[in-house]
């Protein structure tokens, strides 16, 4: 359904390069606006990754509301609208002025509570203006950002992320694992992205191959989808620091699962 899709922000996202630069990398927003404008936006699937969705919906370790969430590179927002829908409060955020407008006419539900941001995910003044400073989010998901930002870029990626969520929060990923050589989209391995998130201070509860994983634009595959679920330990309670209890440590359950 068209229509007001819920209120923008716009922060600077970055240094603007006029149509015509022959030099706009995925680093730019003028990159990802020119595909837009172009139509070769292979990536958007019209609606939200069924990996997610079914996750969302029915997996025992899903997240449930409420809770403030943020999906970076957003895109044309079909997972921020599913969440909002699902009950969380949700910022879709990125630095492409076509996303952002694009983002705004599909409609979500009434009531819904949703907002829009153009901004780098990179730029922290920028977000603390929009009110996502650290440990300020219960909940990322990821899908389709962590492929398109050049690689030297994720260590920040995961540690802004690591940085946004509030103690005992999560990202939720579907993360493309090819191992083709060049991007967008850029490829990861399973394990060393595992070490990377990590490394950052995530803990892993789920990390599989997607079930459910949808076919492009022209029923293309998209093969090689990882599917993660990662928590941000929580704060220590008054019990961890020193006074005996049994029920010191019950935040999460703790999982086995193959990586």
């Amino acid at each position: 359904m068209k229509g007001d899709g819920g209120n923008v922000i716009v922060a600077d996202p970055g240094p603007k390069v006029l149509h015509g630069d022959a030099g706009a990398t995925p680093a730019s927003a003028l990159f990802w606006d020119r595909r837009y404008q172009e139509g070769r936006d292979g990536w958007d699937l019209g609606q939200p990754a069924p990996p997610l969705q079914d996750f969302l919906g029915s997996h025992p370790l899903a997240p449930h509301p409420p809770g403030r969430v943020l999906v970076p590179g957003c895109g044309r927002g079909h997972e921020a609208r599913l969440l909002a829908e699902l009950g969380f409060a949700v910022v879709g955020l990125d630095f492409s002025a076509e996303a952002i407008t694009a983002a705004r006419q599909w409609a979500a539900r009434p009531g819904a509570n949703l907002r829009w941001l153009q901004a780098n995910l990179f730029d922290r003044p920028a977000l603390a203006a929009a009110g996502l400073g650290p440990a300020s989010l219960q909940g990322v998901v990821e899908h389709t950002c962590f492929c398109a930002i050049e690689p030297q870029q994720r260590p920040a990626y995961l540690q802004t992320v690591a940085d946004l969520l509030a103690p005992g929060g999560w990202l939720l990923g579907l993360f493309w694992c090819h191992g083709r050589p060049d991007g967008p989209p850029y490829g990861s391995d399973p394990g060393e992205l595992a070490g990377a998130l990590a490394q950052a201070g995530l803990t892993k509860a789920l990390w599989q191959p997607a079930p459910n994983a949808a076919p492009g634009q022209q029923q293309q595959p998209r093969d090689q989808q990882w599917l993660g679920l990662w928590h941000k330990p929580p704060a220590p309670s008054s019990y961890d620091l020193g006074a005996p209890s049994t029920e010191a440590g019950r935040g999460l359950p703790e999982q086995t699962h193959r990586a």
